[in-house]
């Protein structure tokens, strides 16, 4: 992990495809954020909304459909994504994200402003829920 607010350079695809924990935030700085995703085959990062951060998610491993929308009950935008795109997701928008592939999806995301306490990891889904 990254010193946070420190200049740093990293290999992000390797450091996602590394990473297992649901949720790894390796860099925070004063206006922006981020994190590396884990999410096991069947699973998904949950239907969540972030009214204060824009969201850029890039996929680094895996395949997913991408579910966006207004509201939390018509998540009515949906893509296939897979390694190599990246998912713009402004701030005030309904979002989840499932691994649809045979394998666990990775994702890096970058939050603005920063969302997570720095050096947050949260090893499983369910540990991400207490926050």
């Amino acid at each position: 992990m990254h010193k946070q607010s420190n200049p740093s350079v990293i290999n992000i695809e390797k450091a996602a495809t590394n990473n297992t924990n649901f949720r790894t935030t390796i860099w925070t700085g004063p206006y922006s954020q981020m994190t590396l995703m884990c999410i096991p085959v069947c699973s998904d990062i949950g239907v969540e909304i972030h009214k204060e951060n824009d969201q850029i998610i890039r996929i680094e491993q895996g395949t997913a459909l991408v579910k966006l929308g207004k509201c939390k009950e018509r998540l009515d935008l949906c893509y296939t994504v897979q390694k190599g795109d990246t998912i713009f997701i402004p701030a005030g928008n309904w979002h989840n994200i499932i691994n649809v592939g045979r394998m666990a999806l990775k994702l890096s995301s970058i939050y603005s402003p920063a969302h997570h306490k720095p050096g947050t990891i949260h090893i499983t889904k369910e540990d991400a829920k207490k926050e």
